[in-house]
């Protein structure tokens, strides 16, 4: 296992402090098992849940913490709404908003928002651009499916655009290939990952790799339609069980820990995700590892807050395009508890000094 650098945790009425090391709960105390299901395979997205697990934050918390990769062909949202499902659940807020109003009947609940902003772009070249959404006219616009598209849409709509009628729309893979191959005019790619890719592919005519200013890039943060991402979820049912606000407490403050260590130490995190299995490349890792502290810090509430005009958009977006037929309202979130999970972690939860680092592409991400 590894050692943390420092770490500062207060659990309960007890204190569990150590000075260059954290020891696991004491030997009385047996730890709870709960399980976390991921929303993709391992990779630098979930980094500060694998450093929790693997610098023995969780199990300084008492817990035994089992961190589930979520096959292609099924939604980490669904599992996570099973009566006999993992306790914890990170899902984008869109598609679990969706769900619970589907015939699934999920009463996830969101307990943590350390995403604090959307890491969505299109992409075009810049030989044939598409610098704004009222630029998909006529275009071959792609996007993925699977509620991934919704910001897209709705940017696009925002500049009173319909899909298929005013734009093609374009079922992407989760790859970069369409666009590689010029058979689309512009693809949504996230900045953390599919963005990276095309940075790592040699361009042919140069025999280099592709450069950020051969290609316009529509952020979505600036257009208005960015709608959260991952969050922390957890059952309403399992959370009124006794005892269960307390384990959701103290999972979400060695999360936090874990965060805060993937933001001061990128490239050991990086590591750590590797070591559990990744099949993503080291330059691919380092690259995504940068990109998501960016998604994560600063936290103006503290990490795991809710900004509150970004969750407004969010269900605005999914009303106005008829996803969701009635508003959530504040039950389907809850803020008291990161309130009291930030109270248990010493050190920085706000990240307001952070600044990006600059992480080269490598061939193939290699």
């Amino acid at each position: 296992m590894r050692q943390p650098t420092r770490i500062g945790i207060v659990l309960g009425t007890t204190a569990i402090l150590a000075a260059g090391s954290i020891g696991s709960a004491t030997a009385q105390d047996e730890l709870t098992p709960v399980d976390l299901q991921l929303q993709w395979f391992a990779q630098a997205q979930f980094g500060g849940f694998y450093a929790a697990k693997d610098l023995g934050f969780y199990e300084a918390m008492g817990l035994d913490v089992t961190i589930n990769e979520t096959p292609s062909d099924q939604a980490p949202q669904v599992l996570g709404s099973q009566p006999d499902g993992p306790e914890f659940t990170i899902a984008w807020v869109p598609r679990v908003l969706e769900v619970r109003e589907s015939e699934v009947q999920s009463d996830l609940v969101n307990i943590a928002q350390h995403f604090q902003r959307s890491g969505t772009l299109s992409v075009s070249w810049a030989d044939n651009p598409v610098p704004t959404p009222a630029d998909f006219a006529g275009k071959k616009v792609g996007m993925w499916d699977f509620g991934n598209d919704f910001e897209v849409i709705a940017a696009g709509r925002a500049a009173g655009l319909e899909p298929n009628v005013d734009y093609e729309r374009i079922i992407q893979n989760f790859d970069m290939n369409a666009f590689l191959n010029r058979e689309i005019d512009v693809a949504e790619a996230m900045i953390y990952n599919e963005y990276a890719q095309v940075l790592e592919t040699e361009d042919p005519e140069t025999g280099t790799l592709f450069q950020p200013e051969d290609m316009v890039i529509i952020d979505y943060n600036e257009v208005g339609t960015a709608m959260l991402q991952d969050a922390i979820w957890a059952r309403e049912a399992w959370l009124a069980e006794e005892g269960n606000e307390d384990i959701a407490t103290r999972f979400l403050a060695a999360s936090f820990q874990g965060w805060q260590h993937c933001r001061d130490n990128p490239d050991e995190c990086s590591e750590i995700v590797a070591d559990n299995g990744s099949i993503l490349g080291t330059g691919h890792q380092a690259w995504m590892m940068n990109e998501i502290n960016a998604l994560i810090w600063p936290s103006p509430d503290g990490i795991g807050g809710l900004p509150v005009d970004t969750w407004d958009t969010t269900v605005g977006i999914m009303l106005d395009a008829g996803i969701i037929e009635n508003d959530p309202g504040e039950g389907v979130y809850r803020t008291d508890l990161a309130d009291a999970a930030r109270a248990m972690v010493e050190g920085d939860v706000t990240g307001d000094g952070f600044e990006k680092a600059v992480v080269e592409p490598t061939p193939g991400g290699e």
